[in-house]
Parts: structure tokens; C-alpha cells; sequence
């Protein structure tokens, strides 16, 4: 069978409606949640790497959405999702209780003048919206080369009674040697940037 860039992409869901997307493939399995997937560099590897769980990956910019979506079509991989959506709205909003058994937020956009702080992703809300959507036992991990955003997110995190700090390092999730192999990651690395890392798993209770 011949996979086709309409196979991998899936519909935002309608304002409102709340969504399990482990629905929306042809066989039951965990599945991971990468928000930002930008050309899904990450995700390929993962999806390659373990064929026997499911993933869906989220990208605002069209651009990088269908170069993502083209990339997994045309690598064959069935077990991988594409949407373009808000993800804030999505996670706060749409994502049913304890649905995802890993969440990969890598460089996310840092918004970093004082005045587009709000327009962050990770402050308390969306924090508590992860967690609700987090299977126990889940694992978030995030990555990011800003400073100041690290600190407040490192705050969020460690800060919310549900979730303890575990190793970033865990092949088990796609992260050797301290690295997530983002295209991000990757230019940021070659510029010798500082990155910034923490990883979290939910309580099992």
C-alpha cells in the first residue's frame, strides 16, 4: 500500500469537541504527542525505531506541517499522525483525560520581549490541562536554548504536585546523549548555544 500525504494528516477537531486521537489509528497502542514537530525529524526517527507505538505531532506553520506530513508519507510510516492546530487550545481544551504516555515539547517558541510572555506556551494552565491528558506514569520532556524561558518553565513543572523530575536522558524515549536530534537542536548546537533540558513524569496515583 502506497501511503499519501491525505494517510498521515488528520483534521483539527471542531471547536469544543473533545478527542482521544489513540482513536484515529487502525491499531490500539500508546501514543506520543510531539507539539512543535516543525519538519518531524523527530518523530520519523521515533516512528521508525518503534513501529509498535502510535504518534501524532502538531505544527502551527503550514510550511513546516505539510513538509512533515510529505516526509512520513513518502518514508512509509504508518504509525504517525499530522495536525495543524493551536496547541494550546488543543491540550486545554479538546484532549481527553490521560490519553498520552509521552509529551515532547522541543524548542517551542520562547516569545521572548516582556510583553509576548503571555503568549507562551508553558505557564500554569496549560501545565495542568498536560497533565490531566498525561497517562500515569507519563513522561514530558522539554528542551529549549532560552534561559529565561527554561527557569519558568523548570518552575511549572517541578512546582505542580503531580509531576517529580526524572532524567533527560532515556533511550527508551528517543533522547541518547542528551540529545532529542531536532532540527533545532542540531543548528542551535552548530551556533554553540546553551540548551536547556528537563524531563517529568506524572504521578502514577
Amino acid at each position: 500500500m502506497t501511503l499519501t500525504i491525505d494517510d498521515v494528516i488528520v483534521e483539527a477537531p471542531q471547536p469544543g469537541q473533545s478527542v482521544d486521537p489513540r482513536r484515529w489509528f487502525e491499531r490500539p497502542a500508546p501514543l506520543e504527542l510531539e507539539i512543535g514537530c516543525g519538519k518531524g525529524g523527530f518523530l520519523l526517527r521515533r516512528a521508525q525505531e518503534h513501529p509498535e507505538l502510535n504518534f501524532l505531532g502538531i505544527e502551527w506553520a503550514n510550511k513546516f506541517f505539510r513538509f512533515a506530513a510529505d516526509r512520513m508519507a513518502r518514508w512509509g510510516v504508518t504509525n504517525v499522525r499530522i495536525m495543524r492546530t493551536d496547541a494550546a487550545y488543543f491540550v486545554t481544551s479538546q484532549l481527553e483525560p490521560s490519553c498520552i504516555a509521552a509529551l515532547h515539547i522541543y524548542h517551542p517558541d520562547p516569545w521572548p520581549k516582556k510583553r509576548h510572555h503571555k503568549r507562551r506556551l508553558i505557564q500554569p494552565p496549560f501545565v495542568n490541562a498536560a497533565v490531566r491528558a498525561l497517562m500515569p506514569g507519563a513522561r514530558w520532556a522539554v528542551q529549549t536554548d532560552h534561559g529565561e524561558y527554561f527557569e519558568q518553565m523548570r518552575d511549572c513543572l517541578l512546582n505542580h504536585p503531580s509531576l517529580r523530575e526524572t532524567p533527560f536522558d532515556d533511550a527508551t524515549y528517543g533522547i541518547c546523549d542528551a540529545s532529542a536530534q531536532t532540527n533545532y537542536e542540531i543548528k542551535y548546537r552548530r551556533e554553540h548555544r546553551a540548551i536547556f533540558q528537563l524531563a517529568v513524569v506524572r504521578d502514577e496515583s
